[in-house]
């Protein structure tokens, strides 16, 4: 397979997502048309071997107490940062693939580590990337511990922020990975320290440890409340490409947003639903006294 091929089939693909996108309801036999182009194309990516691509690389630097200026850091505290950084990262890694249970080994855990390929200044810190697997890393396709990487500096962006945001942030996160995450700031708060994370040129800092403090207390099980549920009412649209939908609560008539559920692979089959009457399973998950944010999980027609 030419990677030039592949790109352009996955160009096809995401020009006609936002045709499907922005396509009238009511224009049922182009709907028709894109969605069977859209399977014709994901028919022959999925006959192709998998894209290679980029390591995850980046730069995770710490100041406070253990640390020297840009002399040095003290090996207690840079030893359990590292680690339970790795852990945070192989957490929300393995759970992009399986729902992790709240104690054992993470699996697949080898797939997720890094190595430290030197020392970053300003304080002090490392620069880590993704340690080689069997394959070569070719192409910039997103790796999936880049992924991860990124869900968690979002998530830490979040929690600095208002309940709504970072609900929003959390909405499709393990437990264990907020778990494994909240062990990450614990372990700054214990050593009074904070850090600086950059990927992707983008950094994102702890100001001090009161905020590190806060962004742990945020996080705790505590404050954030789950819960599933079912609700009665009407699909009022849906974005495949973005797998987001609204729907309308029969009781209250609100308006709620979620993201649609991995457990729903084509998203764009609710668009054939609309305004039927409906029962939808969502997770939900809340925020101190923010508004919940919900993951759809399944649904199903009401018939009289």
């Amino acid at each position: 397979m030419i990677f030039g091929e592949r790109h352009y089939l996955q160009a096809e693909l995401a020009a006609l997502d936002e045709l499907i996108d922005q396509l009238p309801m009511a224009n049922v036999i182009d709907r028709m048309s894109l969605e069977a182009r859209k399977k014709e194309v994901e028919a022959e990516l999925s006959t192709q071997p998998s894209p290679y691509y980029e390591p995850a690389r980046i730069r995770l630097t710490f100041h406070g107490k253990p640390v020297v200026k840009s002399h040095g850091i003290l090996t207690e505290f840079a030893a359990d940062a590292l680690d339970t950084f790795a852990d945070m990262v192989a957490a929300f890694g393995a759970s992009q693939d399986v729902q992790l249970g709240m104690r054992g080994m993470i699996p697949n855990r080898d797939k997720y580590r890094l190595m430290v390929t030197g020392t970053a200044l300003g304080s002090f810190g490392f620069e880590l990337e993704e340690a080689p697997k069997d394959n070569n890393l070719l192409v910039p396709e997103l790796s999936p511990t880049k992924a991860a990487i990124e869900q968690a500096k979002a998530i830490m962006e979040s929690s600095i922020g208002s309940d709504d945001d970072l609900a929003e942030a959390i909405s499709e996160a393990e437990p264990r990975a907020i778990d494994a995450l909240r062990a990450f700031l614990q372990t700054m708060v214990e050593h009074s320290a904070v850090c600086t994370l950059v990927s992707d040129d983008k950094p994102f800092e702890f100001e001090n440890v009161d905020q590190v403090k806060f962004a742990r207390e945020r996080l705790s099980q505590e404050n954030i409340h789950e819960d599933d549920r079912e609700i009665i009412g009407t699909f009022r649209g849906v974005l495949p490409t973005r797998r987001t939908f609204e729907f309308s609560v029969e009781e209250s008539g609100d308006i709620i947003l979620g993201k649609v559920g991995p457990k729903i692979e084509d998203a764009s089959t609710i668009n054939r639903v609309i305004e039927k009457p409906m029962m939808i399973r969502v997770h939900t998950k809340q925020v101190g006294m923010g508004k919940p944010s919900y993951i759809l999980n399944e649904y199903e027609e009401i018939t009289e």
